[in-house]
């Protein structure tokens, strides 16, 4: 059975929530999970064996400027929720993301005649599935 198109999910569709307000400004969002592996070398096996070790968040989200909500923010931690959905998916994703912190704050960065863009990474600490996209 080969794929049906209608059923890619677009980012069109994707919305950033950060203490339940949707951030309609930001229209980029990326996060990312990395875990540490340990090289375990064991006598008489050829093979290099991996045991999980600790895990990272990191992510960023750009968009326009609209506010200063991000700089009154800080570098306080909070929850920021990523929801994709489609219309023509078979339902839509939540994944909350736990303890997020910002790694800088961009204050200013600006040129006259263009819109402003806002950018910023963060760290993380957990995240939680809330409603994953399942097939029929």
């Amino acid at each position: 059975m080969s794929l049906d198109a209608s059923r890619v999910i677009l980012g069109t569709y994707g919305q950033v929530f950060i203490a339940g307000e949707w951030q309609s400004n930001f229209n980029h969002l990326e996060a990312n999970v990395e875990i540490q592996k340990k090289e375990l070398n064991l006598a008489g096996d050829p093979w290099v064996r991996h045991k999980k070790g600790a895990m990272k968040g990191t992510g960023t989200m750009s968009g326009f400027k609209v506010t200063s909500k991000m700089i009154a923010r800080g570098f306080d931690k909070f929850s920021l929720v990523s929801k994709l959905s489609d219309p023509d998916s078979y339902g839509y994703e939540r994944i909350t993301l736990n303890n997020v912190m910002l790694d800088k704050l961009q204050l200013a960065n600006w040129t006259a005649g263009e819109e402003v863009k806002e950018e910023v990474s963060f760290t993380f600490e957990g995240y939680t599935l809330n409603d994953p996209i399942r097939d029929i």
